[in-house]
């Protein structure tokens, strides 16, 4: 092939290292040789209980439409969080998940010439979108492996046109408190936007943790983001959905394609928030799941950073090596080299069986 068509990509692009999930099940047992069974997988924050019945029965009943386009608008989904959440339809734009809000952010306020800030240590996709944007990255060293906001208010200058901040961060479950995100809200102009990622928001139980709807009023240059892939259990059908002001939301749909939640994925997202059992379940397995983890980091003599959502990091001697050895004995977890933590894990929380498997092979190996 005479042409690099590498060489003729949009230059942000040509330096970016596509995104890396975690490694499946099938992938690991072709791999190794492994019976599928036998393997647990707590590397991608997914939610171990399976989606919600109600969900599966909204999937059914749907699947004979699928010679029709999908709702483009989300009408029904928009209505039903509309009236949960208090906030106009006209204020919630729809996504293939939240990665998908992400990067619509990123195509309609981020290019050459301007900026992005975001912490050290944070979600991989913030330094995606911002580089295939075109945009250059100011990326802020953490505070005890959280978000300095102080210094990230401070690094805002007249090409900043966005600051992410993730809350809880992922990957390392830190979070900021109310007060926190206020005084830093206060310091960013008008003029920039600033995300709140609240992709585990309904997995906290912190008193002084901000619900950052109820921000909005006073910061319209605030937009949050919430998916329905880890506490409602739909990560395989990618929705997501952000709020903001009416503004800010009919710019993201100029960007938006026009069916970029499919038609399961609506009818299932509508049915799953509306079971709060699943959800209260939910929430109770991943409380318990952390202290179970957490207990066995302590009796291994092994330091951890305290998480509020459905993951946790734990540190070991050299991650990618023991990560190795993990998969050998059928445990998935997350290395975070690409994060710059070569000598952590991120471990999903998963049913007490499950962690207690990953817990038996981290003993072993170690």
């Amino acid at each position: 092939m005479s042409c690099d068509f590498l060489k003729e990509a949009n230059p942000g692009i040509q330096g970016l290292m596509p995104y890396q999930p975690g490694k499946p099940v099938d992938e690991v047992a072709r791999e190794l040789g492994l019976d599928p069974e036998r393997i647990v997988k707590l590397a991608s924050n997914e939610n171990p209980h399976g989606p919600s019945p109600k969900a599966v029965a909204a999937i059914q009943a749907e699947l004979t439409e699928l010679t029709r386009y999908p709702d483009g608008s989300g009408f029904r989904l928009k209505q039903l969080l509309s009236h949960e959440l208090g906030i106009s339809p006209r204020q919630i734009t729809l996504g293939n998940g939240s990665n998908d809000l992400l990067d619509l952010i990123a195509r309609c306020w981020l290019a050459p010439g301007r900026n992005a800030v975001y912490s050290d240590y944070a979600f991989a996709v913030y330094p995606i979108a911002t580089q295939a944007a075109g945009a250059e990255h100011k990326i802020i060293p953490a505070v005890n492996w959280g978000h300095d906001l102080d210094a990230m208010a401070a690094a805002v200058d007249e090409q900043t046109s966005v600051v992410f901040v993730a809350n809880p961060n992922n990957p390392t479950g830190t979070w900021l408190s109310e007060k926190q995100v206020r005084d830093f809200l206060d310091q960013v102009p008008e003029r920039v936007l600033v995300v709140l990622d609240e992709a585990y928001f309904e997995y906290v139980d912190e008193n002084v943790y901000p619900d950052g709807l109820k921000l909005l009023d006073d910061y319209p240059n605030l937009i949050v983001c919430r998916t329905f892939s880890k506490a409602y259990g739909l990560a395989g059908l990618r929705v997501g959905y952000s709020l903001s002001s009416t503004q800010i939301a009919e710019t993201l749909n100029r960007v938006r394609q026009p069916f970029n939640a499919n038609a399961l994925a609506l009818a299932a997202a509508e049915a799953a928030y509306q079971d709060r059992e699943y959800l209260e379940r939910s929430v109770i397995t991943n409380k318990a799941g952390l202290l179970q983890l957490e207990t066995a980091f302590r009796e291994l003599g092994l330091d951890y950073i305290p998480s509020v959502g459905n993951f946790i990091c734990v540190e070991v001697d050299d991650g990618e090596r023991v990560n190795a050895a993990l998969l050998k004995e059928g445990v998935i977890v997350r290395p975070l080299r690409p994060y710059r933590m070569p000598n952590h894990l991120r471990v999903s929380v998963g049913l007490p069986e499950e962690n207690q498997q990953f817990i038996d092979a981290l003993s072993k190996v170690l």
